[in-house]
This record gives structure tokens, C-alpha cells and sequence, in this order.
């Protein structure tokens, strides 16, 4: 029997497109993959292969799950099987510094952004581009916000680098980014299936947060941390600017993205800058109700099952 076949590392995450899968009743595998054997003489397994390895993989001690995954895609798309989200997509989860640079190529606004290896040269960079106004610093692969960061000042990014709180970024590369200000207090974050725009998500931050380029941030003296989930409340909305629609679904349809959320910010003068594209992404099932809408992991569901159809026809009941 051909299956779906889910990669992952977070048995929590999977939960909801579990339950999706088998209320459809889909034939699928959960592939785990933080360690594995695989022969690379033989081929894998028939079927439709779902990526959704996070760039906060290395949070839950799966510190080369993205690295184990990319080769595991590359022995699975070498033998021509179906990957939704393959090799460009975890290529472009894992680092910040070349979704900019793919973003920038479709003709994306994105921050200004100053790519930097070496804690010691931080300081200077920041000065040199930013001067002593509020900038972003943040890991080159990160996800779920993790160590993003407001700065006031120089002095602030001073104090931070030699206090308890720093850690280094994973792969050793930070950005020093633009900060954007909105006029109004969210950002949105605009979910995609099958390479088309499904909804939109505008988060909150009005609630006491000022809103960092990445997720809504709590303001704490010299700079504030981001928390894994948006401390605001969801809402969606059932369209954004066209054009911007248009330009996301060429971006996804040449990096042969399938699922994706991309969250942008709107400035003063109602430039878009886009910071984030998420290949893991997760719905939020409370704004999804107060909307009326159906779960978007049953469309997710439905996507994965049309794929297998299509390639090998209609499947058994899921065992």
C-alpha cells in the first residue's frame, strides 16, 4: 500500500494533521526523523512525502534532525518520489539569511538586514549601520522566535553579548535587521496550501507589546525577548493586497514551496516588509472558530490525500 509519509521531530506539532489524517482516513506514516539508518543503495518507499522539519529543531535536542533530513530528501527526491516541501523548502526554513535573499530575487521587500559570523564584530556592525537607534538582532535559523531581540542602544547590545542571557545562534550566524515600527499594532502572517493563498492571520500586539519584526515582543529596558508563540489574539481575515498575493504564489510556485505561512509588517508610510516564511507551519484552531472556518489542517489533510491520488490512485482506509 502507497502512504503519506510525514517527516517531523515534534510528536505535539503533528497532532492536530494526525487526527486530520485518520478522520479522512488516509494511509500514512509518521517518519521521526532526529536519528534513523538508511541504505542509500535501495530505494525508499513508495509514496507522498510530507516535510515539515522546524528550524527550532535543535530546541528539543534534535540537534541534526534538519541536517539528517536534508540528506534523507535528497536520497528520496533522487528517486523521483512526490515531496511536498523537499529540499528548497528546508533549505529556506534553515536560514533566514537566504529566505531575504530568495524574497529579494521575486522582488519581496524584506528588512535591511546585515548577515554577521563572529560575536566580536556585533557591536561594530550595528554602530556602523544603524547608529544608536532600535535595530533587531536575531539568529540566522531560529523558529518560534527564538532569541529575537530589540535593542535601544548600543550599550544594550553591549550588556547583552557579555550577560547570562546570550546564547549563540546554532549555526553560528546572527542578522543585525531594520526595525519597523507599524501604525498599528499586528502583523499578518498569510497561510498558503497547495501554493495558494487559503487566509490570512493578523496578530494583535496592542495588549502591552511593542511589535519586533518577527513576533509581538514584550518591551523590558534595553531590549525584549520573543516568545514562542505571539502573546495577542488571532484573527483571520479572508484576503490581503493582491499584488502581494500574486508575488507570494510566483515566490512559492518557483521555490517549490506547498505549505507555507509568511508574516510581513506594514511601516507608516504602508511599505510591506516581509520577514518570515514558515515551511512548518501550525493553525490556530481558536481564531479559525471565531471566524466560522473549517481547520485548515483538514484542507492540509485533503492536499496531502489529493497528491496520493493523483500519483497512485485511490488509496485503501488508512490501517
Amino acid at each position: 500500500m502507497t502512504h503519506i509519509h510525514v517527516i517531523h521531530e515534534n510528536a505535539a506539532w503533528l497532532e492536530p494533521l494526525a487526527a486530520a489524517l485518520d478522520r479522512q482516513a488516509l494511509p500514512w506514516h509518521d517518519w521521526f526523523l532526529d536519528r534513523g539508518v538508511f541504505d542509500l543503495s535501495r530505494p525508499p518507499p513508495e509514496g507522498v512525502f510530507y516535510n515539515r522539519m522546524s528550524a527550532s529543531s535543535h530546541t528539543r535536542d534534535h540537534r541534526y534532525a534538519a541536517e539528517l533530513t536534508a540528506s534523507v530528501l535528497a536520497w528520496i527526491e533522487g528517486h523521483g518520489r512526490r515531496v511536498v516541501n523537499g529540499s528548497r523548502a528546508l533549505d529556506l526554513e534553515i536560514s533566514k539569511a537566504r529566505q531575504y535573499a530568495a524574497l529579494e530575487a521575486a522582488g519581496i521587500r524584506t528588512p535591511d538586514t546585515i548577515l554577521v559570523a563572529g560575536k566580536e564584530l556585533l557591536v561594530e556592525a550595528a554602530q556602523r549601520r544603524f547608529g544608536d537607534g532600535p535595530f533587531i538582532m536575531k539568529p540566522n535559523r531560529g523558529g518560534k522566535g527564538l532569541g529575537v531581540r530589540l535593542f535601544h542602544s548600543m550599550d544594550a547590545l553591549r550588556d547583552h553579548l557579555h550577560g547570562v542571557d546570550y546564547e549563540p545562534p546554532v549555526d553560528g550566524l546572527h542578522l543585525l535587521q531594520q526595525y519597523i515600527r507599524s501604525p498599528r499594532p499586528l502583523i499578518t502572517r498569510v497561510e498558503f496550501i497547495g501554493g495558494r493563498f487559503i487566509y490570512a492571520v493578523e496578530v494583535d500586539t496592542s495588549d502591552g507589546f511593542e511589535l519586533c519584526p518577527a513576533d509581538g515582543c514584550a518591551v523590558g529596558g534595553a531590549f525584549c525577548p520573543a516568545g514562542e508563540e505571539p502573546r495577542a489574539k488571532f484573527t483571520i481575515i479572508d484576503d490581503i493586497d493582491t499584488g502581494l498575493q500574486c508575488r507570494y504564489e510566483a515566490f512559492l510556485a518557483t521555490n517549490d514551496i506547498s505549505v507555507a505561512g509568511i508574516e510581513f509588517i506594514t511601516d507608516p508610510g504602508g511599505r510591506v516588509y516581509t520577514y518570515d516564511i514558515n515551511t512548518n507551519t501550525n493553525y490556530n484552531p481558536d481564531a479559525e472558530a471565531r471566524a466560522g472556518r473549517s481547520g485548515m489542517h483538514n484542507t492540509l489533510a485533503r492536499h496531502l490525500g489529493t497528491e496520493l491520488l493523483r500519483l497512485y490512485g485511490r488509496p485503501d482506509a488508512a490501517e
